[in-house]
C-alpha cells in the first residue's frame, strides 16, 4: 500500500508539473511588447491542427510562429537538457555537487564558439564549432584516465578539472585577441547565455539530438540507481558498469553540448534543479530523472520570459539563473548543515 501511495504521489507531481509547463508556455507565448491574449494564443496554435475562423490579427500569428514559439521551444529543450544532464552526472558520480560542465563540456563549447566568432564563421558555424568543442573536451577528459592507466571515478573527475582549466585558459587567450568593440562582446554574450537568436533551425536540427539523448537516459534511469550504489554492489547485481556508465555519460554530455549550441553557457540549472526534484520526489532516479526534466524546462521558460520582459534591454540568462540558483543552493546547504558536519 505504501509503494502504491508513493507511486501515486510521484505521478500526481509529474502530471501537475506537466500541466503547469503547458499553462506557462501558453502565457509565455502571449507575453511581450506585442501582447496576445491567452485564448487567442490557444486558437492560433489550434488553428494549425483544426480548421477554424480567424478572429485574431494576422500580426499575432506572425509574432507567435516567427519569433516566440521557436524561442520558447528552445527554452524548454535547453532547460530539460541541462537538468537531465545534471541529475545523470550526480547519480553516476554519486556526488550531489556535480554540474553538467564537470568534464569540461561548457568550457570546450565556449572555446569552439569563440574560435568561430573570431574566424567570422556566422551563426551556423558558431553552433557547430561549439558542439565540436564540447565533445572534444570530453574526449580529452575521458582519455586522460586511460593514458595514466587509472580508470577510477575520482581520476575522471580530476581529468575534467584539468580540461576545464585548460579550456578556460584558451578562452582567456581568445578573448584577449578579440576585437573589443565587436568580437569580445559576442564572446561575452555567448558565455552569459541567451535565447534571443533562437530560430526554428535550432529546434529542427538540435532538438532531435536532445530528445534522443533524453530518451536514452530516461529509459536507463533505473540503471543510475544501481550505479550510485557503488561498483561492488553493481557487479553483484550483474550490471555492466563500464558500458552503462559510458552510455549515460555520453548522453549527458550530448545534452549539455547541444544545449550550449542553442543558448550559450547557462549556469546553475544542472546543479540546482535536481536538488529541487529530490525535495519533491526523493533520491530515487526512476522518479527524479523525469521530474528533473520537466522542472528544468519549466524553470528556464520562466527565466527566459522574465529576461525578455523585465527591461527594454534583454538580460543574459546566466545572470538571472545565478540570482535565483545561488540563494536556493545556500538554503539547501543551510538545511543540511548538520549532515555536512
Amino acid at each position: 500500500m505504501k509503494k502504491a501511495g508513493n507511486k501515486n504521489h510521484h505521478n500526481s507531481i509529474l502530471i501537475g508539473l506537466l500541466a503547469g509547463t503547458v499553462l506557462l508556455t501558453i502565457v509565455a507565448v502571449g507575453l511581450g511588447r506585442y501582447f496576445i491574449e491567452p485564448m487567442d494564443v490557444i486558437k492560433i496554435l489550434a488553428s494549425k491542427i483544426i480548421p477554424m475562423e480567424q478572429t485574431w490579427e494576422p500580426q499575432a500569428e506572425s509574432v507567435i510562429f516567427t519569433l516566440r514559439l521557436p524561442r520558447i521551444l528552445s527554452a524548454l529543450l535547453v532547460g530539460m537538457a541541462l537538468a537531465l544532464s545534471g541529475a545523470s552526472y550526480q547519480g553516476v558520480f554519486k556526488n550531489p555537487l556535480v554540474a553538467p560542465d564537470m568534464l569540461g563540456v561548457s568550457a570546450g563549447a565556449c572555446v569552439g564558439a569563440s574560435s568561430a566568432i573570431l574566424l567570422g564563421m556566422g551563426q551556423n558555424g558558431v553552433q557547430i564549432s561549439a558542439f565540436i568543442g564540447g565533445i572534444l573536451a570530453v574526449g580529452i577528459a575521458t582519455a586522460i584516465p586511460k593514458v595514466i592507466k587509472n580508470n577510477s571515478m575520482m581520476t575522471l573527475v580530476l581529468a575534467g578539472v584539468i580540461v576545464s582549466g585548460l579550456m578556460n585558459s584558451i578562452l582567456g587567450l581568445l578573448k584577449y585577441l578579440a576585437d573589443p568593440d565587436t568580437e569580445l562582446a559576442s564572446i561575452t554574450h555567448w558565455q552569459l547565455g541567451s535565447l534571443s537568436a533562437s530560430v526554428w533551425r535550432d529546434v529542427i536540427y538540435i532538438g532531435p539530438v536532445i530528445l534522443l539523448a533524453a530518451a536514452v537516459i530516461i529509459l536507463l534511469r533505473w540503471r543510475i540507481n544501481i550505479l550510485s550504489l557503488g561498483e561492488d554492489e553493481a557487479k553483484t547485481l550483474g550490471t555492466d558498469i563500464r558500458k552503462h556508465r559510458g552510455v549515460i555519460i555520453v548522453c549527458a554530455t550530448a545534452l549539455t553540448a547541444s544545449a550550449v549550441c542553442i543558448s550559450g553557457t547557462i549556469g546553475w540549472i544542472g546543479l540546482v534543479i535536481p536538488h529541487l526534484g529530490r525535495m519533491l520526489v526523493g533520491p530515487d532516479n526512476r522518479k527524479l530523472i523525469p521530474v528533473s526534466a520537466v522542472l528544468g524546462a519549466m524553470f528556464l521558460l520562466i527565466i527566459d520570459t522574465v529576461a525578455r520582459n523585465i527591461t527594454s534591454a534583454e538580460l543574459p540568462l546566466s545572470i538571472l539563473t545565478g540570482l535565483v540558483g545561488a540563494p536556493f543552493y545556500f538554503y539547501l546547504l543551510f538545511k543540511q548543515r548538520m549532515k555536512l558536519s
